[in-house]
């Protein structure tokens, strides 16, 4: 009898033109059927707006993403308005249903990091290239055909943003497809904003949403970004980590000088930079800035919601090629719930092939200060002013220091300091959480692993804050994407559970 049910199911799924099939009747086999016809259909427009540059620094590049989107959505009986933000403009696509339960707001993102052409082993980062492994575990480009005559859920499309984040949009446009082909209609109005200058840390996005607040008035903001729990098991998060920027300049002599000539006496900055930066942080990983983790409390319910993370420590950590952890938290859910301090490049004079004998003039580092919750950016970014100006440097006042401070004083520094955006957290069994939990159980015969608060940063708080609902993420993408980095990617198995993912959501009815 359960053979037949799931044979008919099936067959009715192919047979949309002549008949509906009912709400209840998007089973687990159902949706799996929809998920896979309607995922491989939508290949050939995932390689389209893959194929399209993203970098937000060339307006060019976001006009031609911005009228992709409009098309697309259009095409989808959306509406669209461009909604100016001083910068790129946010593009909000609307399509309303007959006596909506709620307004669900959608977040994606368009726009992806630069590219290194000289570090994509293909053409270019924007022309979407199939690859399999090979039996030494290397990736070889395969014909893009086999994407449809010989389908692997292991195969991947390699492309800027494949990961983050234009492959969950090309989900989601599919699984609107494949939900309207049942005759079925969501039980709630669809707002999506989509960004284009997420990768710049969003920098206009906070004030739009002000002045745009009661266009995007919603009960509730998914947020379809981000990679799944590294067991590539259906996954929730419920918050993510803000991230505020630190820029130091340290200033040695007003122009490099011969090291022979100079060396024991004019004193070289790169080494006061190291010298400094080691004040911030202890041998353990922790930073010793006092103050910098108050406010961080973890108590008995908090830890047993991150100890039903499935994380295997000894996994993790031979994924990423490291021996041991820094000692922030005892277990990489915990360490996540702290903010960081993270030097993310450093430079100073010459290396490689255009070295030299030289005492640098200046050195530099780029810091970025990862926020939760409980943070207050001002804060932290005050406590690391204070610490600077308690190892004995002067922070000068312009962009270079002038000659009185250069003859006055002995350490010098410029210190640059922003906020991006907040961290935002929503309780796991808020009825947002709870409704996207009956969803992703229904589209995968299991219950989606539960993340607190992630480790990365979505510009969400303004929404939050500004608009006053709560906002979980939905993740969908292989963890190992290469995302921000060269050879970013997209698992094939992983697209089509996405669009299943999506169609769930899609379709599931609000509790009353």
């Amino acid at each position: 009898m359960k053979k037949f049910c799931t044979l008919l199911c099936l067959l009715l799924v192919t047979s949309l033109s002549a008949q509906q099939i009912s709400r209840e009747g998007l089973t687990y086999d159902v949706l799996t059927d929809l998920a896979d016809r309607y995922a491989k259909g939508s290949f050939e427009e995932l390689k389209a707006l893959l194929s399209i540059p993203n970098d937000a620094h060339f307006p060019d590049q976001v006009e031609d993403n911005v009228r992709w989107c409009e098309q697309a959505f259009q095409k989808r009986s959306f509406t669209t308005t461009r909604l100016e933000t001083g910068g790129p403009p946010l593009l909000l696509a609307e399509r309303k249903v007959n006596n909506p339960q709620k307004t669900v707001l959608v977040y994606l993102q368009i726009d992806g990091q630069p590219t290194d052409s000289t570090k994509w082993f293909q053409e270019t980062a924007f022309t979407p290239t199939l690859k399999e492994r090979d039996f030494n575990g290397n990736w070889k480009t395969i014909a893009w055909d086999n994407i449809h005559n010989a389908y692997d859920p292991e195969l991947r499309v390699f492309a800027r943003s494949a990961s983050d984040a234009k492959g969950p949009v090309a989900m989601f446009l599919a699984a609107l497809d494949a939900l309207k082909s049942t005759g079925i209609s969501p039980s709630y109005d669809i707002k999506v904003i989509m960004d284009f200058e997420e990768e710049m840390g969003s920098p206009h996005l906070p004030p739009a949403v002000g002045v745009h607040k009661e266009a995007l008035a919603s009960d509730m903001l998914i947020i379809f970004d981000g990679p799944l729990h590294i067991s590539n098991e259906p996954t929730l998060k419920f918050g993510a980590r803000g991230i505020a920027d630190v820029t130091l300049t340290i200033y040695g002599p007003r122009a490099p000088q011969h090291s022979g000539h100079y060396g024991n006496y004019a004193p070289n900055p790169a080494f006061r930079l190291s010298q400094l930066l080691a004040t911030m942080k202890g041998d353990d990983g922790r930073v010793t800035i006092p103050g910098f983790y108050d406010g961080i409390s973890l108590d008995t319910e908090t830890r047993k919601i991150m100890a039903a993370v499935p994380d295997d420590e000894a996994d993790i950590q031979k994924k990423i090629g490291i021996a041991d952890t820094d000692k922030v938290g005892t277990n990489y859910q915990e360490a996540i719930q702290y903010p960081s301090l993270n030097i993310r490049g450093m430079a100073s004079a010459w290396v490689g092939s255009k070295k030299r004998t030289i005492v640098p003039s200046e050195a530099t580092v780029e810091i970025d200060v990862r926020l939760v919750k409980e943070s207050d950016p001002d804060r932290l970014l005050g406590l690391i002013r204070q610490h600077i100006v308690d190892q004995g440097y002067h922070i000068i006042a312009g962009d270079e220091p002038k000659e009185e401070e250069r003859m006055t004083y002995s350490k010098l520094i410029k210190f640059e300091a922003s906020t991006s955006y907040l961290a935002f957290r929503t309780p796991i069994n808020s009825p947002a959480g709870n409704w996207l939990s009956r969803a992703i159980k229904k589209a995968h015969s299991k219950d989606p692993i539960k993340i607190r608060t992630s480790g990365g940063s979505i510009p969400i708080s303004p929404f939050v804050t500004t608009l006053g609902i709560p906002a979980v993420s939905v993740p969908t993408v292989n963890m190992d994407n290469n995302q921000h980095s060269p050879n970013e990617n997209i698992r094939l198995g992983n697209y089509v559970d996405g669009v299943k993912t999506m169609i769930a959501i899609l379709a599931e009815r609000f509790k009353d």
